[in-house]
């Protein structure tokens, strides 16, 4: 459970929507953004900075519930080597809607946030159906370009204790790809 402060510390990120964040994190009994260095309060900031860069260009956007989805995507973590990564963006957004229903949110904005939140992940393989779930999603994406991107491939492989690449094969030409077992794999 988070302190009275971490979930002030935290919602503050979101201006202008911090008393609702507040308000959902202390009905929460969970950590968020804690554990996990690729999914930490640093990702979490890069992913609402590039949301609110998105949603910009696209007349319309619900920032309330962007703002939602984007604090609570990655609330439950599954390791990336576990049978049920799929499906950790369905149980985020599991938790984000009890969240909301205790709120009194409506059920159509509740499930406009579940559904960005279940449609962020590429292992869900789910396509967005609104403009916050596209957003979300190529937000997430972003974040896992670059050098930082490369950066938490090799923090997961680590933590994992996967190899860098397989020495009999580094180049997958006689095996599947397999980033669950080798870091490089993921390229």
């Amino acid at each position: 459970m988070m302190s009275p402060s971490q979930i002030e510390d935290l919602a503050r990120l979101f201006a202008p929507h911090e008393a609702l964040l507040a308000g959902l994190l202390a009905r929460w009994d969970g950590a968020i953004a804690e554990g996990d260095g690729s999914h930490d309060r640093s990702h979490l900031m890069r992913v609402w900075a590039l949301v609110c860069r998105i949603a910009a260009t696209e007349p319309g956007a619900d920032m309330e519930v962007l703002a939602v989805a984007t604090l609570f995507h990655d609330c439950v973590s599954v390791e990336k080597n576990s049978p049920q990564r799929a499906m950790a963006s369905r149980l985020s957004a599991e938790v984000a809607r009890g969240l909301l229903r205790q709120a009194g949110w409506h059920e159509h904005r509740t499930e406009a946030v579940a559904h960005a939140i279940e449609a962020h992940s590429f292992s869900a393989n789910i396509e967005p159906r609104s403009s916050e779930a596209a957003i979300l999603r190529d937000a997430d994406r972003l974040d896992a370009l670059g050098a930082l991107g490369i950066a938490r491939v090799f923090y997961v492989a680590g933590r994992l204790g996967l190899p860098l690449y397989d020495a009999d094969d580094p180049f997958a030409q006689h095996r599947p790809l397999d980033d669950r077992r080798f870091a490089l794999d993921h390229f």
